[in-house]
C-alpha cells in the first residue's frame, strides 16, 4: 500500500465534505493536491500542501483553510497529531500502530511487497542497447543494458506490461565495414597473405574467429570476381549478434523482440512512413540554411526531401534522404517508430549512449507526427562510464582491439556487482567504476553495504532458530510476534523507511529513474547498520533478547522485513541477495 496515496485520497474526501457543507466551493481542481514525506522527520510523518494550493481558488487565506482541513484529519483514526507549517502546510503524525500494521504488511508479501496497479496494464516499450552489431558489447553499453533492464522491470514492479526490444542497426555504412573487415580475415583462414589490416576496417580479433568459421562452413565459395559481401554481411550480422546475445546472457538481460533494421527497410516500411507524412503535408523538397556557427568547407546548398519537424519542437527542418538518393537513418528511425506505435506501444522509452544527445529533439518530433499526439517517447541518455582499477584507468582489451569488453568486466567481478554499480548514479551523470574498490567490505561499496545488511538479517535468523525451535528462518513462529513491543525510535524509524516502499517504486517508476532504488536501498541499509550498531553498545536494543522471547520475536520480524524489501529491490535491479559475505 501506498501510505501517502492513501493519506491523499483522505484529504480530497474532507475537501469533498467541506464542498457539501458549503464552507468552500465545489469542483476545486483537487490534482495539485501533494502528500509526502516532510523535509524534517520532526515536522511529523506526513504532510499536505492542500490548503496552500487551494486557498486561492477557494477564496480563503491559507491559514483558516488548512484549520479546517485540519479538523477532519484530527478525526481520522491512524492520525494522533497534526500542526499547521508555513503558507498551508499541515503536518501529521500517525500512531504506532499504524507502522506497525505496515510492518505486518511487508511480511505478508514478502518480495511482493511494493507491487503496485498504478500502470493498469498499459503496455510500455523499452529499447536499449541496440548495439551496433559490428562486436562485443563493451561497458558502456552494458550501463545502457543494465538502465534499460532494470527500467523494465521497476515498470513491471509498478502495474505496467513491458517490452523489452532490441534494434539492430544492420543497415548503412559501419555494417558495410563490418562485411569487409570478416571478408579479409575470410581470406587470411583460407590461406592468403592479407597484409595490415586498412584503417577503414576493424581490426579486433574476435573477427579472426568468425572469418575461420566462415572459411570452415562454405570454403572458397566468396571469393573471386564480382561483388561476394552480401552473404558475407549476412553471416558476420549473425556472428555477431550471437556474440551480443552471449554478453547480455552473462549480464542477465533477455530481450523480448528483436527488430531488424534492414527488414523494416526491405518490408518498405520507410516508404509506408514517407506516405503517411507527406499526405499530412510533413514532407517537401527543400535547401536548409547552413550550420550554426562556422560553415564547413564542403557545404553547398542544395534541394533535399525534408521532414517538417519545426512544427513538432525541433531546432531545424531534416533531411530524410543522402544526397546518393538512398534514405537517412532519421527516415530510417522514423519507420522504426511507427512501427513500434502501431504494434500497441503509446509509450516507448528508448536508452541511448549520451553521444546521441543531438539526436533526441528530432526523433521526438517525429514521433509526435506519426503518432498524431497520442504517443510518447522519453530518452534516457547513458553517460560514459570511466573504467578503472586502483584510481588508474584500465587499459583496452586485447581481443576486442579498441576498448575494454563488457563480458571481461562480468567475468571479472561478477555479474550482480556490475548491475548495481551501473545504478548508483543517474543515467546522465558520469560513472566511475573501480574494479578494485566492488570488492572492498566498507560502507563506501554500495554493492557491500547493502549485501552486507540482507546477510546480517539472515545471520541473526539463524542464531535464532534454536531458541524457537523452528527452521533456519522462523516463518512460523514471525506469524506470532506482537508487533506493538517494537517502541524504539530507531525500530519505528526503519519501520516507516520499509514503509516508503511503494512510494518509491511509483514515483520512480512514474519519472523513469531506476537510480532511485539504489538510493532507497542504501538508506534503509544505512538504518539497519546504525540499529545493529546501538544493539553492540546497548544489550536491551539487540535483536535477540535472551531473557524476552516475546521482544526477541518482534525484533525479528522487523529485520525478517527488512530483508523482504531488500530483496524487493534488488529483484528490480535483476540481484540476487545473499545470505552470506564471504
Amino acid at each position: 500500500m501506498n501510505l501517502f496515496h492513501k493519506f491523499r485520497v483522505h484529504v480530497i474526501e474532507i475537501i469533498e465534505e467541506l464542498s457539501k457543507g458549503g464552507h468552500i466551493p465545489s469542483g476545486l481542481d483537487v490534482s495539485g493536491i501533494a502528500v509526502e514525506p516532510p523535509r524534517e522527520a520532526s515536522h511529523g510523518d506526513i504532510t499536505t500542501n492542500a490548503a496552500m494550493v487551494l486557498a486561492k481558488p477557494a477564496g480563503m487565506k491559507p491559514g483558516d483553510l488548512a484549520e479546517r482541513i485540519k479538523e477532519g484529519l484530527d478525526r481520522l483514526d491512524d492520525v494522533i497529531e497534526t500542526s499547521i507549517a508555513g503558507p498551508g502546510f499541515i503536518n501529521m503524525r500517525l500512531a504506532d500502530g499504524f507502522w506497525h500494521a505496515r510492518l505486518a504488511e511487508v511480511l505478508k508479501a514478502g518480495p511482493a511487497y511494493g507491487d503496485s496497479a498504478m500502470g493498469g496494464g498499459e503496455t510500455v516499450n523499452v529499447e536499449f542497447v541496440s548495439a551496433n552489431p559490428t562486436g562485443p558489447l563493451h561497458v558502456g553499453h552494458g550501463r545502457g543494458a543494465v538502465v534499460g533492464d532494470a527500467l523494465a522491470a521497476l515498470l513491471e514492479k509498478a502495474g505496467y506490461k513491458v517490452a523489452r526490444e532490441y534494434y539492430i542497426n544492420d543497415s548503412g555504412a559501419q555494417v558495410a565495414a563490418l562485411a569487409r573487415s570478416v571478408h579479409w580475415r575470410y581470406r587470411q583462414a583460407l590461406g592468403e597473405e592479407i597484409g595490415e589490416i586498412p584503417e577503414d576496417l576493424y581490426p579486433g580479433r574476435y573477427l579472426v574467429e568468425v572469418g575461420e568459421a566462415l572459411a570452415e562452413r562454405d570454403g572458397r565459395e566468396w571469393l573471386g570476381e564480382g561483388d561476394r559481401l552480401e552473404p558475407v554481411r549476412r553471416f558476420a550480422v549473425e556472428a555477431m549478434m550471437d556474440l551480443i546475445r552471449q554478453d547480455l546472457a552473462a549480464l542477465g538481460v533477455e530481450h523480448d523482440v528483436f527488430t531488424s533494421e534492414r527488414k523494416l527497410v526491405e518490408d518498405g516500411k520507410i516508404g509506408e512512413v514517407m506516405n503517411f507524412l507527406s499526405a499530412r503535408d510533413l514532407v517537401y523538397e527543400g535547401i536548409l540554411d547552413p550550420p550554426k556557427g562556422k560553415k564547413p568547407d564542403d557545404w553547398e546548398p542544395r534541394e533535399q526531401t525534408l521532414f517538417r519537424s519545426t512544427q513538432f519542437g525541433d531546432d531545424v527542418d531534416r533531411p530524410l534522404r543522402k544526397s546518393d538518393g538512398s534514405w537517412t537513418y532519421f527516415a530510417s528511425d522514423i519507420a522504426y517508430h511507427l512501427d513500434k506505435y502501431r504494434r500497441g506501444y503509446k509509450t516507448m522509452i528508448d536508452v541511448w549512449g549520451a553521444d546521441h544527445g543531438g539526436y533526441v529533439k528530432r526523433l521526438a518530433a517525429a514521433v509526435k507526427a506519426v503518432s498524431e499526439g497520442a504517443g510518447e517517447l522519453d530518452v534516457k541518455l547513458c553517460q560514459m562510464v570511466n573504467l578503472m582499477e586502483d584510481g588508474r584507468p584500465v587499459k583496452m582489451s586485447k581481443r576486442a582491439g579498441t576498448f575494454v569488453t563488457l563480458r571481461e568486466v562480468v567475468d571479472k567481478v561478477g555479474r550482480d556487482v556490475v548491475r548495481f554499480i551501473m545504478l548508483t548514479r543517474k543515467n546522465d551523470a558520469q560513472l566511475d567504476f573501480d574494479l578494485a574498490r566492488v570488492d572492498e567490505q566498507t560502507k563506501d561499496n554500495p554493492v557491500f553495504y547493502v549485501q552486507y545488511a540482507h546477510a546480517r538479517v539472515c545471520s541473526v535468523m539463524r542464531h535464532a532458530a534454536p531458541i524457537f525451535g523452528a527452521g533456519e528462518l522462523l516463518p512460523p513462529a514471525l506469524a506470532k510476534a506482537r508487533l506493538n513491543r517494537l517502541t524504539d525510535p530507531a525500530e519505528l524509524a526503519l519501520i516507516k523507511t520499509m514503509a516508503g516502499w511503494p512510494r518509491l517504486v511509483e514515483s520512480a517508476a512514474q519519472e523513469h529513474e531506476p537510480h532511485r532504488v539504489a538510493y532507497y536501498l542504501n538508506d534503509l541499509a544505512a538504518q539497519f547498520h546504525a540499529l545493529w550498531n546501538k544493539g553492540n553498545d546497548n544489550a536491551s536494543l539487540r535483536f535477540i533478547v535472551g531473557d524476552d522471547p516475546g521482544l526477541t520475536l518482534a525484533r525479528l520480524a522487523l529485520v525478517k522485513g527488512l530483508a523482504m524489501v531488500i530483496a524487493s529491490g534488488l529483484e528490480v535491479f535483476g540481484v540476487v541477495p545473499v545470505e552470506e559475505m564471504r
